[in-house]
């Protein structure tokens, strides 16, 4: 899956490069988007550490605010993962209660009590911090529901086989207590290893994002 992985990091490298907080005028509402993080390395170039999209429609901005922006990890698995990682990096015992979702009333019954929410916020601002000063990203358009969650299965499958690009040893994802996240060297728990791209997929991927 080498060659493969190397073309799509190729694509992208032809792709505008958005930081945080980003031009709105620019992000397609439907779409796929590409995470870089600083330090990680892959393909002659900055490597591919997360891909993602969106199912609802034209919600490709707001799913980006919710990974990136807003201070809120129950909304983001992305957000949740790097919390993870820096409150295991750190031996923080507060890690038990970041694993707790809040999301529905039950739970917070059940947990709101448990946690301390300030010090919960402070991790919340430190994650969007690490995120801000280490993360950027390409996107690219596609309409469709069915053909954008095709090719990010795609995508993360053919990163995830290729044996080229691998995380660094300094990659704050080594410290995640999700061994998917180790393994792969990406912030991703699904769809990796799965079916990927032949060339056939990329020539068509190569058509969709040039147009």
């Amino acid at each position: 899956m080498s060659a493969e992985c190397e073309t799509i990091h190729k694509l992208a490298g032809e792709l505008e490069r958005h930081g945080f907080a980003f031009d709105e005028s620019k992000i397609p509402l439907n779409g796929i988007y590409l995470l870089f993080q600083k330090g990680e390395e892959g393909h002659q170039g900055e490597r591919i550490v997360r891909i993602g999209t969106h199912t609802g429609d034209n919600q490709l901005q707001p799913r980006l605010k919710q990974h990136f922006l807003n201070q809120n990890k129950d909304r983001s698995i992305f957000r949740k993962n790097i919390g993870r990682a820096l409150l295991n990096q750190g031996n923080d015992p507060f890690l038990e209660h970041w694993e707790l979702d809040l999301t529905t009333r039950k739970a917070k019954e059940k947990y709101l009590s448990l946690i301390d929410l300030d010090y919960q916020k402070t991790i919340e601002a430190k994650v969007s911090e690490f995120i801000q000063t280490n993360f950027s990203f390409c996107v690219f358009e596609v309409n469709s529901k069915e053909q954008r969650l095709q090719i990010e299965s795609g995508l993360i499958s053919t990163v995830s086989w290729c044996e080229e690009c691998k995380s660094s040893k300094t990659w704050l994802g080594n410290a995640s207590p999700k061994n998917k996240i180790i393994k792969s060297g990406l912030w991703l728990v699904n769809m990796l290893y799965k079916m990927p791209f032949n060339s056939s997929d990329i020539e068509h991927l190569s058509r969709l994002i040039k147009g």
